[in-house]
């Protein structure tokens, strides 16, 4: 009877421990899995913001581009300067806007997911969660100009520019003294987008910087 029972024992012992190593491989195969999933969604984002380094280091050179054009065309609006006309020429570059489109799908996919919770680095995580919240107060800045060209240059334009005028070598712009004071306007805007835009690539480069340790 105590051999029965010294061998039950023994065969219930070897399942508890057969099932605790099998427990503990499971386990082990499921961190690896955990912590490959996290280094791929690392070097996604690391990818992502590379992305956006580059576009927004394009849209800054453009819009110094366009504040140098309105450094040289404001002075000459509303006199009667003779270069008045021949610098006009250069001002439509001004009259378009350079959007930025933050690439975040990778970071709203692991939001979505719940697969956030893989970074255990709560420096780490505070940081990617700061990078994309700074783009949103950064876009703020952005507004300013697009409401100037929805609201005031494209009004003007419609009510003041005569194209044939310009066509035939005319000046073509009426009501100069509005005209000057909207693209004032658009130079402080401009401005105030490159001051966010060159945030933004710092903010890109202090998220690279803690990334590359990982």
């Amino acid at each position: 009877m105590k051999k029965e029972i010294r061998y039950a024992l023994g065969e219930i012992l070897i399942v508890i421990v057969g099932i605790s190593i099998a427990f503990s491989m499971n386990k082990c195969a499921d961190n690896k899995k955990d912590e490959t999933l996290k280094q791929q969604y690392l070097e996604n984002i690391k990818s992502d913001i590379e992305i956006d380094k580059n576009n927004l280091e394009s849209i800054s050179q453009s819009i110094g581009s366009k504040i140098e054009v309105l450094r040289e065309v404001l002075p000459l609006i509303n006199t009667d300067s003779p270069e008045k006309r021949s610098k006009m020429n250069t001002i439509y570059s001004v009259f378009t806007s350079t959007d930025f489109f933050p690439k975040d799908v990778t970071y709203q996919t692991m939001i979505n997911s719940g697969d956030f919770k893989l970074i255990d680095d709560f420096d780490l995580k505070a940081a990617i969660e700061t990078h994309y919240a700074n783009y949103q107060i950064m876009l703020k800045d952005y507004e300013r100009l697009d409401i100037i060209h929805k609201e005031y240059l494209g009004k003007y334009m419609i009510e003041n520019a005569d194209f044939d005028a310009m066509r035939q070598g005319q000046f073509g712009y009426s009501n100069e003294k509005l005209f000057k004071n909207i693209l004032q306007s658009i130079n402080g805007a401009l401005m105030i987008k490159k001051n966010a835009t060159n945030r933004g690539i710092k903010n890109c480069d202090s998220l690279l910087s803690i990334l590359n340790t990982y």
